[in-house]
């Protein structure tokens, strides 16, 4: 395990969990450190804690068809709760109950703009039998909340409520406006996110804290992504006379070996960055129909599959599109029946924000002040909504946030309140070093 994917050791944000106040080993700016530990002091752990375990009650997986299947009461109770404690409010649906979130609230004078990200989405539970604790229960066992989101990414953007509200309540001296943004569709085509900037919603913003599980490590990159199907066509036939129909399904297992091996040799030509590690085409569906009822004795006319690609800037995206054609053809060229077509269905750019940006200095100030030690920086291995407000919109952003990186979509999913609430007490601090 490499230095930036080393887990912060159980004591590395003692000193916030000690007490709220500042340390004095990090030489921070007087004029923030004079009002810091005023907003440290309004951050309610409990009221941290029951704001999370509410959320994560809130069963917001989409399932298209069904009304209460999606991210409307999830946002609705976010937006009554920031209703309630006096900050300016909008919601705006993106598709029928799927309505985008967010809330500003402004200082007492002029200066810049910190967005704060985190979604209402979460995935499917999966098989609930398995879980050990019930999946939207929001159990509190020991330190650890239980549930689908509380990880990713209800528990971070609980976080971010509750430091945006720390600095309101604490009535400081603040120069600039933080605006909590709290979009649907993360898991799925980030169309939340996209209707949020392509409606100007994110203009002026300076930079963006994006809320997400990274263990409280500060990345500062993210891979970028492709999803890609392939729809290879057949010839139905009954099982038992094979040669009398074409089966897509040996054909479309053939494309799947063939993208094994160029997974390999991305590996082999790029290697690992520093931050991202090492890029993949991952195959994750593989259907034969592509639609419609499978049947054990009829050879489909059709089968489907996925690719889920993770790139490093190292890559072209154009590139790959050509090697997998190239692929395609290949294997047209050895079987005159083999026949495909291809589609990209979404493409993400990676994103790189520089060491030496204003958000990035001020975090890493934040980081010092709180713990007296150096952050460790990373990259993130997948997408957030942070791409299109990094690429769209021109925002600098860090994604940071409690939770362990490989807990997100697991069964049993779950976040530590001590970390969680470091987390809060980090985002606090971020906004009064980044908007001084």
């Amino acid at each position: 395990m490499s230095e930036q994917d080393a887990k912060p050791t159980e004591d590395s944000f003692s000193a916030s969990r000690e007490n709220s106040g500042i340390t004095e080993r990090a030489a921070g700016d007087p004029g923030v450190l004079e009002h810091l530990e005023a907003v440290l002091e309004r951050i309610d752990r409990d009221e941290l804690i029951r704001f999370t375990r509410d959320l994560v009650r809130i069963p917001s997986v989409f399932c298209p068809g069904t009304p209460e299947g999606n991210e409307a009461r999830a946002a609705q109770y976010v937006a009554d709760y920031l209703e309630g404690n006096g900050f300016d409010v909008r919601m705006e649906e993106v598709s029928e109950n799927r309505p985008n979130v967010w809330a500003l609230w402004s200082g007492d004078r002029p200066g810049k703009t910190l967005l704060f990200e985190g979604h209402t989405d979460v995935v499917t539970e999966g098989r609930a039998e398995e879980w050990s604790y019930p999946p939207f229960g929001a159990e509190l066992v020991g330190s650890r909340i239980y549930g689908r989101g509380s990880c990713d990414t209800k528990g971070n953007l609980a976080a971010a409520v509750m430091a945006v509200k720390a600095i309101k309540d604490a009535s400081v001296p603040f120069a600039g406006r933080l605006l909590l943004c709290h979009p649907v569709d993360e898991e799925g085509m980030m169309s939340g996110i996209k209707q949020f900037i392509r409606q100007g919603h994110a203009e002026g913003v300076d930079g963006a804290v994006i809320c997400e599980p990274e263990e409280n490590q500060l990345c500062v990159a993210q891979k970028g992504a492709m999803r890609v199907e392939v729809t290879v066509r057949g010839s139905m036939a009954h099982g038992a006379m094979p040669l009398s129909g074409v089966n897509p399904v040996t054909r479309a297992a053939r494309f799947v070996v063939a993208v094994e091996e160029l997974e390999r040799e991305e590996i082999s030509r790029h290697g690992e960055d520093p931050f991202l590690g090492y890029p993949s085409i991952t195959p994750t569906v593989l259907l034969g129909p592509e639609s419609g009822e499978p049947q054990i004795n009829v050879i489909p006319a059709s089968a489907y599959v996925a690719l889920d690609i993770r790139t490093i800037p190292a890559q072209s995206h154009e590139e790959i599109v050509t090697r997998l054609e190239d692929c395609l053809a290949e294997l047209g060229a050895e079987d005159p029946d083999f026949e495909a077509e291809l589609e990209v269905i979404e493409e993400r750019p990676h994103t790189k924000t520089d060491m030496d940006d204003p958000l990035i200095l001020a975090m890493t100030a934040a980081y010092k002040e709180l713990t007296g030690r150096e952050p460790r920086y990373n990259g993130v291995p997948g997408a957030t909504d942070g791409t299109f407000l990094h690429a769209w919109a021109n925002i600098p952003i860090v994604t940071t946030g409690a939770g362990d990186r490989t807990i997100p979509h697991h069964k049993d999913e779950w976040v530590d309140v001590d970390e969680l609430l470091t987390t809060c007490r980090l985002y606090a601090a971020t906004a009064m070093y980044f908007c001084r």
